[in-house]
């Protein structure tokens, strides 16, 4: 298993908490499984946003860390989703990183009826085998018949 870096794209940072309650949930279970994670929320967590031009300062270092990251995972919950984590998935697929999607939400976002959200994500995703690379439950990413487990271990 090699060292993968994963750029974690999330609205749970948003929320005191969500970002104390739901998104270290995330972190710790993609860590233990190999995955070196890129958190912005946590990474730029140093940036004054009372400050003049913090909001570009955060862009362009989301940006660099999704540069640098050998892959994105995008939490993409929400009717529709965060438009941010929207854009990050837009970059990453721009990119060619391999990218991974979750979504626990119940309600329907699509404008298909053979995906779960906007067809346009799925350009990132194999489309042969998207469900592999799609998840639904946080106790499902360590599932060795999954992508993202194969990934890790550079079986794909």
């Amino acid at each position: 298993m090699t060292n993968k870096t994963l750029y974690l794209a999330s609205p749970y940072g948003f929320s005191e908490h969500w970002r104390l309650k739901l998104l270290p949930d995330f972190v710790s279970k993609l860590e233990f499984m190999g995955a070196s994670v890129l958190e912005p929320f946590d990474r730029n967590s140093h940036i004054d946003i009372s400050a003049p031009g913090w909001a570009n300062k955060v862009a362009n270092s989301n940006l660099n860390d999704l540069r640098q990251a050998d892959g994105l995972f995008a939490i993409v919950n929400g009717s529709p989703p965060d438009e941010g984590v929207m854009v990050e998935i837009g970059v990453a697929i721009a990119l060619g990183k391999t990218t991974f999607l979750f979504r626990d939400d119940f309600r329907k976002c699509s404008d298909s009826n053979e995906y779960p959200l906007n067809l346009m994500v799925f350009l990132g995703l194999p489309s042969d085998s998207w469900n592999d690379y799609y998840y639904s439950s946080l106790d499902d990413l360590d599932c060795k018949k999954k992508a993202i487990y194969k990934w890790l271990r550079n079986e794909i």
